[in-house]
């Protein structure tokens, strides 16, 4: 990882000095602003350079309109841009060796501090063509635009900019457009030093959530209902001045004839369920803050009167969640495919005798973000070409999956859901705060 300038390292001392004093700790907007302009300029001047080469890609176009922004350029718009503006064009040129990556706008005026304006309309009424002359002057061999048929968050541009862009840059220029997909990838997936430095206050924050939610201030049992706990999150992250990326769910399994079914987890479950004792709850709960996001699964247990503990049988089952998930950790290689981690993973965890199921992806800028996909609730033989890309060190994931356990004493087989966030590097796969190792109690 590189250092950090010395900029960096006062802003983030200073931070993440205060975020121990207090974990709640939170920045307020013209700090976040000052944040995340930080961290894109870091990114675009010590990281972007790498990328490019690595893809073998000298040129960067990316455009977008006001209000249909491309979900990339919104990763490189200033804090203090919400959205593009009439028509937002910016341009990247590798210039080579040490001079690093020229970055224009062909804009009226500059976007933000790493983009100056390129374009005097004055001098050229016409947006497009600028743009040519800029490219004719650069001659780039390769000139990358957002479009991809398999990474979503990756296939930015629109048709009629993509036509347009074409009829302006003529035959010659036109031939030499490709799909900028693995240096847009390469971008959103990569996480540098000053990311990771914040990152565990942010997935802090959200694990403090999920605690006060799978707690007596927030459940009574045989009052409070999974929706009333759901809201409570809501209201939670907007007391704290933050924001979700998806609205968060909260289901029961508990000694009923009901089996474990996914969309009836995620999108078929009952309304609301009234929690009681002897209920094993689990979470799946996110938040955003500074343009990084979480995404967590947790599980909790009401105690039933006489109770001081966890069953033993829920404990042993909890178990076998945290083993798949260092088997699946362990078997992280740079250059692996998730098709080949996830197979391996599988194989190693049924050897063992653990029901397994695996559905990992990238986070970052995005929830569900663009990078290698390991596995899918309902692909565990693989995911085609989002799962064939190889794993990239520096890079974010989301660490989610199940292990299956048959309760005796409920006649029926269990789920432990867990995610959490890890980060991969050279050491290997390590938890950016942690990870659940043991059911969460509530108490009355």
């Amino acid at each position: 990882m590189k250092k950090l300038s010395l900029l960096f390292t006062l802003l983030f001392v200073t931070q993440l000095a205060q975020a121990q004093i207090d974990a709640s700790y939170i920045l307020s907007m013209k700090e976040r602003a000052e944040t995340i302009n930080y961290l894109l300029e870091d990114k675009v001047e010590h990281y972007l350079p790498e990328i490019m080469r690595r893809e073998g890609l000298d040129m960067w176009v990316v455009i977008s309109r006001e209000y249909n922004e491309d979900p990339v350029i919104k990763t490189l718009l200033p804090a203090e841009w919400l959205a593009a503006r009439r028509r937002t064009i910016l341009v990247f040129f590798d210039k080579g060796g040490e001079e690093g990556i020229e970055t224009l706008a062909v804009s009226r005026y500059d976007v933000g501090s790493i983009f100056k304006s390129a374009w005097n309309k004055e001098e050229q009424p016409d947006q497009w063509a600028r743009l040519a002359e800029i490219i004719a002057e650069r001659d780039p061999k390769k000139i990358g635009v957002n479009k991809s048929k398999y990474f979503g968050i990756t296939d930015g541009i629109v048709a009629t900019d993509l036509e347009e862009f074409e009829a302006a840059l003529g035959k010659k220029y036109a031939s030499r457009i490709v799909s900028a997909e693995k240096v847009a990838i390469g971008w959103l997936e990569t996480r540098t030093a000053a990311e990771m430095a914040i990152y565990p206050h942010i997935t802090k924050l959200s694990h403090m959530i999920i605690q006060e939610a799978f707690s007596p201030a927030v459940i009574t049992p045989g009052v409070t209902t999974t929706e009333d706990v759901v809201w409570w999150m809501r209201e939670k992250v907007r007391e704290l001045k933050l924001t979700t990326w998806f609205h968060p769910t909260i289901d029961i399994q508990r000694a009923d004839p009901e089996n474990f079914d996914h969309l009836r987890t995620f999108s078929k479950r009952p309304g609301k369920q009234v929690i009681m004792p002897g209920d094993l709850l689990h979470c799946d709960f996110g938040i955003t803050y500074l343009r990084l996001n979480t995404d967590q699964q947790q599980h909790a247990y009401v105690l039933r009167p006489g109770e001081t503990d966890v069953p033993a049988y829920l404990k042993a089952a909890f178990k076998n969640g945290n083993r798949l998930q260092d088997i699946f950790t362990g078997n992280f290689k740079e250059g692996r495919t998730g098709n080949e981690v996830l197979k391996m993973s599988r194989e190693q965890a049924i050897a063992e005798g653990i029901k397994p199921s695996i559905y990992t992806h990238p986070i970052g800028y995005h929830g569900h973000a663009s990078g290698t996909t390991l596995g899918m609730w309902d692909s565990q033989g693989g995911v085609p070409f989002t799962g064939d890309y190889p794993l990239h060190l520096n890079t974010a994931y989301s660490i989610e999956l199940n292990a299956a356990t048959y309760i005796e004493e409920w006649g029926k087989e269990i789920r432990i859901m867990l995610e959490e966030e890890a980060f991969f590097d050279e050491t290997g796969v390590w938890y950016i705060d942690g990870r659940q190792e043991a059911i969460t109690i509530v108490n009355k």
